[in-house]
């Protein structure tokens, strides 16, 4: 069923319960569609003219459709108390502690993603709607002793994979709905609130890449193929002379191809670079179409090493404008 509904990966802990549902309800969808279709047929031929040429003023004078009814709304009241309500509970009002969690803010915007982390301290900084520009969106003020090592970034959330993720959502002007489909994670963003969700990624990108590999035959037509050129090769492929034509991870270009097909190579294992996306899906604006950020789940290791750089070149942009005021003053 779960490849009949064309679900996508699933790369957290509680994807399984949400594709459970879907595929409940789905098969819900089928008995009934079957069973209404069935007793509508059913009309037509036991109530044809031929059959019935003198209508009948009371109707149906049996409860069967009554008792029909009562358990579709059974199996209904079932669907929500055995399984929608339960897992609503854990998803929105159980989240765990804010200590053994990586907590981000994300603020959406028309048209971006603006990702905040709390820095090394554990605490977001102060953050002040005058300060906002185009290079502070998100008004951060950097003299707020909690703010010096907070990173940001745009369009750009990364994340360890093995540990709760604690997103504080929110919205700087209209709705958005923040979502990424491979971590079975959507929510709107509204104005003026901060809501809370909270995942657990149970796959890193590469991970994500190698359990999603698709095969893509390639011929000499395939040159202009743009869909190809949007992918990367997820093996190396070598010439006849032993030479790397494709190695891993390599974009695909027009100029390859051709290579690939004249050293008798005609099928390739691929998948897309960026794997993982954070799609808005609320008509937002003209621009609705490029609000797309990029998740990089990594490991924990690979985790705190891109926490270590990104401070490290804050603190040296920290100190470069330092030096820069200091020279500015006394000229």
């Amino acid at each position: 069923m779960h490849d009949i509904l064309g679900l996508p990966l699933v790369a957290s802990a509680h994807g399984g319960e949400i594709d459970q549902m879907i595929i409940i309800i789905h098969w819900m969808m089928f008995i009934l569609f079957a069973g209404w279709g069935s007793f509508f047929l059913y009309t037509l031929i036991r109530f044809r003219k031929s059959r019935s040429q003198k209508a009948d003023p009371v109707g149906v004078r049996g409860h069967f459709s009554s008792y029909i009814e009562g358990a579709v709304a059974l199996f209904e009241v079932i669907l929500l108390v055995g399984f929608a309500y339960p897992l609503w509970s854990k998803r929105v009002n159980a989240l765990p502690p804010e200590k053994d969690a990586t907590v981000v803010r994300v603020v959406a915007e028309q048209f971006a993603w603006n990702v905040h982390y709390p820095g090394n301290d554990g605490i977001f900084g102060r953050t002040d709607l005058k300060l906002v520009t185009s290079d502070n969106p998100l008004g951060l003020d950097r003299s707020d002793p909690n703010a010096k090592d907070d990173i940001t970034t745009i369009n750009q959330l990364n994340l360890p994979v093995g540990k709760p993720v604690i997103v504080r959502l929110s919205s700087k002007d209209v709705i958005h709905s923040f979502g990424i489909p491979l971590l079975r994670v959507k929510q709107d963003a509204i104005p003026g609130e901060v809501i809370r969700l909270w995942f657990e990624p149970t796959m890193t990108n590469e991970q994500v890449l190698q359990a999603s590999t698709k095969r893509h035959h390639v011929t000499l037509t395939d040159t202009g193929n743009t869909e190809l050129q949007a992918l990367v090769a997820m093996d190396e492929y070598k010439g006849k002379d032993g030479n790397p034509i494709l190695t891993k991870m390599q974009g695909i270009t027009p100029e390859v191809i051709p290579q690939l097909v004249s050293a008798g190579i005609t099928e390739i294992a691929v998948a897309p670079p960026t794997p993982m996306e954070i799609a808005c899906a609320q008509l937002c604006g003209l621009g609705h179409y490029r609000m797309r950020g990029f998740v990089k789940i990594q490991t924990p290791e690979e985790y705190k090493a891109w926490l270590a750089e990104e401070t490290a070149s804050l603190m040296q942009e920290q100190q470069q404008q330092a030096a820069d005021s200091t020279a500015r003053t006394q000229q």
